[in-house]
This record gives C-alpha cells, structure tokens and sequence, in this order.
C-alpha cells in the first residue's frame, strides 16, 4: 500500500483533485496485487466520467504480453496456440481492458508503449469479422491499429483498469 500511496504522490497530474485517503478507502486488495504481480505499475487516474486505478506503467506489462484477443480466437487457432488471452486473463484478474477513449487519455497525460503495444477493448464491429485493436505510441503520435483476434507477439500486452 506504500508503494500505491507513493506512486499516487508523485503522479498528481494523473488526478489532481482527489485525496489519497479517499482513493485507499475504495481500493480492492486482490486487485491491486494482481496488477503489481504481472507487472502493471497501477496509480489513480480521472476519466472523463469514471475514476480508475490504471496500468500505468510505461510499457505494456511484462507477463501480460503474448496472448491473442479472446477465448474464442484462441481456441480457433490451431498452429502454435498462445497459453491464454487478453480477456481471460482479465477477467480472471477482474479489471477491464481500456477503451480506445480511455488509451488515448492516457497517453495525453504521459507517454506509454513507446515500444510495446497493448490491446484495448474492441468494438463488437470489429471482432465479429475476426479482427481485433491495439494502440501503442510512436513519434509523439498515438496509433491505432487491428490484427487478427488470433494473432499474438512479445511486445504486445495489455493494460487493465477497475472503477473505484
């Protein structure tokens, strides 16, 4: 909880109104040591219309890499199928996978995935045709962009997020 409070210090442009004492009250343990284990580095950061603990470390978290989108993309690929996805490892965290909205606000507060990339919650559209979105950040640009829901590599995660 040190480390939270610490990390939460240091990043106040993440939520400059919010107080630390608030933010710890509405902080899930299991959550919040999920998220430090794989990797994630989550803070407190305001959304337009939600108040989130977020990854927020700079590049997409380590162990949450090399997964494709979903159970069904996964289970589909037949040649060198990853060990889970995205959303099964979310859900068995319990956070939620950022939007494409949610991504790009994080990246106007600070810079992430300067050489990773990370999955982000993809529009029913989009998945149904087989397809799948990621974002990542490269000359001070930020970009979107889809592979197949099945596809996976090393430098691709993704970052996650609870309501508090």
């Amino acid at each position: 909880m040190e480390l939270l409070k610490q990390r939460f210090e240091e990043h106040m442009n993440r939520h400059p109104d919010l107080k630390w004492d608030d933010v710890e009250k509405r902080l899930t343990a299991n959550i919040r040591k999920n998220m430090e284990q794989t990797g994630g580095e989550p803070d407190v950061v305001v959304f337009k219309d939600k108040i989130a603990y977020v990854d927020c470390c700079k590049e997409s978290p380590k162990d949450r890499r090399s997964f494709c989108f979903d159970e069904e993309a996964r289970v589909k690929r037949k040649k060198n199928p990853p060990k889970s996805s995205v959303q099964e490892e979310a859900s068995r965290m319990g956070i939620k996978l950022l939007s494409i909205q949610d991504y790009q606000y994080l990246q106007s507060l600070e810079d992430f995935d300067l050489k990773t990339s990370s999955w982000v919650a993809t529009p029913d559209s989009i998945r149904e045709k087989g397809g799948a979105v990621f974002m990542e950040k490269r000359y001070g640009t930020v970009f979107l962009y889809h592979n197949g829901a099945d596809s996976y590599y090393s430098s691709r995660g993704f970052r996650g997020y609870i309501e508090i």
